[in-house]
């Protein structure tokens, strides 16, 4: 049986993480840590990580920016893999997670659906053929009216199996409000649309010569997420220290 720390429980992700684990067999909540401790919960919750003392096996991310820097201190203090699920986060945060993967397992994604990651991959062999011959690569992401971040954590890293595939040649646009010129050959713009209660939808243009092909990928709720962070959480449970992302969970 694995057992989750789940931290940032009572959040909208936190919430249905808690409900997809309850119906396994092969793995267990035994603890959560959430500032909000009004809810009733099914296990002990703590309001600040350090505070828990409670074993775990992996934790389970679905917090904010701010909490994840203890959160990292204490998964190295007590040598407890991190599914880590909180987009948005800094440069210095980027750095501080990869220095943590020399130390304890990290599973760090965008994204934690298998649609997203499969393409990732459909992307970068897409990108080979097109892009290198002039298509312009435009992203556009739709998210729901509170989400704080933009572009999405999504966005980015579907720009980044782009740029990847382009041996990181481009660059990124965010905004070409300010700036009157033609569009570079060699940029990806990114748009960001926040709006209503859209869980996340992602396109990506190829724009040629009188030819257009568009990769869309739209979530249709949340619960796609918290089963991949459910099965990554399985997956991470006794790895040793390193980086890892969706990619190794589901075998791509």
């Amino acid at each position: 049986m694995v057992k989750v720390l789940m931290h940032g429980c009572n959040g909208k992700m936190g919430r249905i993480v808690t409900e997809l684990i309850e119906k396994e067999e092969e793995i267990e909540i035994v603890a959560g840590v959430d500032s909000h401790t009004e809810q009733t919960n099914s296990y002990p919750v703590f309001q600040k990580i350090e505070a828990c003392n409670l074993v775990a096996d992996v934790v389970i991310d679905f917090s904010n920016a701010k909490a994840v820097d203890p959160l990292l201190d204490y998964c190295v203090a007590k040598n407890v893999p991190v599914v880590l699920c909180t987009t948005g986060l800094s440069k210095e945060q980027l750095e501080k997670v990869a220095e943590t993967a020399k130390k304890i397992a990290v599973l760090k994604s965008a994204n934690m659906s298998l649609g997203i990651n499969l393409l990732m991959k459909l992307l970068k062999d897409a990108s080979k053929v097109l892009a290198t011959s002039g298509y312009d690569v435009e992203i556009i992401e739709k998210h729901h009216n509170q989400k704080l971040d933009a572009p999405s954590g999504t966005a980015l890293a579907l720009a980044d199996a782009v740029n990847e595939a382009l041996n990181g040649e481009y660059t990124y646009t965010y905004d070409r409000s300010q700036v009157r010129q033609k569009r570079g050959q060699k940029e990806i713009g990114i748009s960001a649309v926040r709006g209503g209660t859209i869980v996340g939808e992602h396109e990506v243009i190829f724009a040629g010569l009188d030819e257009v092909i568009e990769f869309k990928h739209t979530a249709y709720s949340r619960g796609v997420f918290g089963k991949g962070a459910v099965e990554a959480a399985k997956f991470l449970a006794g790895k040793p220290a390193g980086l890892y992302d969706m990619s190794d969970v589901i075998g791509l």
